[in-house]
């Protein structure tokens, strides 16, 4: 059996996680909590906390920007622990260390054609399509908005594109609030039969 690890870990070690085992190649701008995780001792990878590129992230569900966050990246090398475990570490350690946190939210990457199969192994709840979001064109890339904004000030006369929504899941971390969202959430995405 092997022993798995979550802490905090530096930003260089977070950033080469993300550059070499997610399929964005990037460290998505903002503050973040970055837990690295290990398993005997050797480091695998990297799961990203922040407050999300939305500022109302919590509104719909009557919560503060302090008592929510998104997931924002699980950037991982080979590793024997399933992803949903890693998270799951990953959370607990986070809920720790943020006694008022009551709930992560994350994103299933329609553009990447993912469903969020690692959020439903994982009992999250399903709430449905996000809207279509507007991405730049600025060093190589598509950046979201809010990213183009911070890194330019101005996103006038770049290249932008809409994109196709996204599949938006939620963990609760306080009963109540599970109860309640518990009524809102949906059957989880499947992929069509003849895939």
């Amino acid at each position: 059996m092997v022993d798995l690890r979550v802490d905090f870990c530096s930003h260089e070690a977070a950033k080469y996680a993300c550059e070499h085992w997610h399929y964005s190649k990037c460290v998505p701008s903002g503050k973040l909590i970055k837990v690295g995780a290990w398993e005997d001792g050797n480091f695998i990878g990297v799961v990203l906390f922040s407050r999300g590129a939305n500022n109302n992230i919590g509104k719909p569900y009557n919560l503060t920007q302090t008592q929510c966050c998104e997931l924002t990246r699980v950037a991982l090398n080979k590793h024997i622990s399933p992803v949903t475990q890693i998270i799951s570490f990953a959370i607990s350690f986070l809920k720790r260390i943020n006694t008022g946190l009551k709930l992560v939210i994350s994103y299933a990457d329609t553009n990447q054609g993912h469903l969020g199969i690692i959020y439903q192994a994982g009992n999250w709840l399903y709430c449905g399509l996000t809207d279509r979001q507007t991405e730049y064109w600025l060093k190589g890339r598509w950046v979201h908005s809010k990213t183009a904004n911070s890194l330019v000030g101005s996103v006038k006369g770049l290249k932008s594109r809409k994109t196709l929504p996204k599949h938006k899941y939620l963990y609760p971390l306080d009963k109540k609030l599970a109860r309640q969202l518990q009524k809102i959430a949906l059957p989880y995405p499947k992929k069509p039969a003849n895939d």
